[in-house]
């Protein structure tokens, strides 16, 4: 059994425990405070050396004057190196996985904020968020959060500070904004967006304070009105021909005590502007359909012809139609659409 050595008079401000190799001591506020390696570490007493500060593997760390180690080293934690995958998540943390790395088992962590799961799994390195299954229902966390602005990990997704509908996603430390739709809801618990109803303690908004999802008037408008949605309001229009209802707040048959039936009229077309598409353009006209080439002359074929081909031009007003025999005088008579037929009364 070695002898206890004070932290706080040697360099690294740590000392090794007396017959434990996973113990050490380090110096806080000039006294000596018990301290215990990650599971699989021992002390190893160099900071500029050890894999995670001042401890390292038991294989790097001569403790054959300190054999004894704590419950959680003496628990049977297997070797990745004897799994196909090579990998196997800790006994003891569950943000903590080993790996087989040239026949020699080596320890890491996952990303902070995150669990490991698994190899070929997770969103990185094995590792996923922690509320997607029950991981850590039997472990423990090995680190402390890292907490960025908006993150209160690195990795994570969080709800805003000041609005139900948006949320933070955190990839290592950096937070990016998004916005929940259609009248949903940032839900806390299920890390996603939700009905309104199913989110609890969410700040309204003043125009839906009364009532979270009731329709609230637009003022004088007969046409429009706010429908609130978790205590959110969205700007609504009710269909042609009806008109929103202060008393029952709906859209309704006109007339109510405070709107007419709306009245239409047809706008010119350098008048034409809608609400929705205020500045558009007319609609195009239609193209009227071509005449019987028996009253009227070959139809435009500047359109219909190749840019290469010329378009019809008659010399004279005779040439505009074919050459056909004269018509029978008479009232029952019509023109026959075969040459030679003989027209039938």
């Amino acid at each position: 059994m070695g002898q206890f050595t004070d932290p706080c008079k040697t360099k690294t401000r740590t000392s090794a425990h007396e017959d434990q190799c996973d113990l050490y001591y380090e110096c806080f506020n000039g006294q000596p405070v018990l301290q215990e390696c990650p599971n699989g570490l021992v002390y190893h007493g160099k900071r500029t050396q050890g894999l995670f500060g001042v401890c390292d593997y038991d294989f790097m760390v001569d403790c054959s004057t300190r054999q004894a180690r704590s419950y959680a080293q003496n628990l049977d934690q297997p070797n990745p190196c004897d799994y196909k995958s090579g990998i196997i998540g800790d006994i003891t943390y569950c943000d903590r996985y080993w790996e087989c790395v040239v026949g020699n088992p080596q320890l890491y962590d996952c990303p902070n904020g995150l669990v490991f799961i698994g190899r070929n799994r997770g969103i990185a390195e094995g590792c996923d968020y922690p509320w997607r299954g029950s991981y850590c229902d039997d472990k423990q966390l090995a680190n402390p959060p890292l907490s960025t602005e908006h993150c209160d990990w690195l990795y994570g997704i969080f709800g805003h500070e000041t609005s139900c509908t948006r949320y933070w996603t955190c990839w290592n430390g950096t937070a990016s904004e998004q916005f929940c739709i259609g009248g949903l809801l940032y839900n806390e618990e299920s890390h996603s967006c939700d009905w309104p109803q199913n989110v609890a303690g969410c700040q309204k908004h003043p125009l839906c304070k009364d009532d979270p999802n009731a329709n609230v008037p637009l003022g004088k408008s007969c046409e429009r009105y706010w429908a609130c949605q978790g205590g959110y309001p969205r700007l609504q229009r009710c269909p042609a021909t009806l008109v929103f209802d202060k008393r029952s707040r709906r859209c309704v048959n006109p007339p109510t005590e405070d709107c007419e039936a709306p009245t239409t009229t047809t706008a010119a077309p350098e008048d034409y502007v809608d609400d929705d598409f205020r500045g558009a353009a007319p609609p195009p006209p239609r193209r009227r359909r071509p005449s019987s080439s028996l009253s009227q002359g070959p139809p435009d074929q500047g359109s219909f012809l190749p840019n290469n081909a010329l378009p019809f031009r008659p010399s004279s007003p005779s040439e505009s139609r074919p050459q056909s025999p004269p018509l029978p005088q008479g009232a029952n008579f019509r023109e026959a659409p075969i040459d030679k037929a003989v027209p039938l009364k």
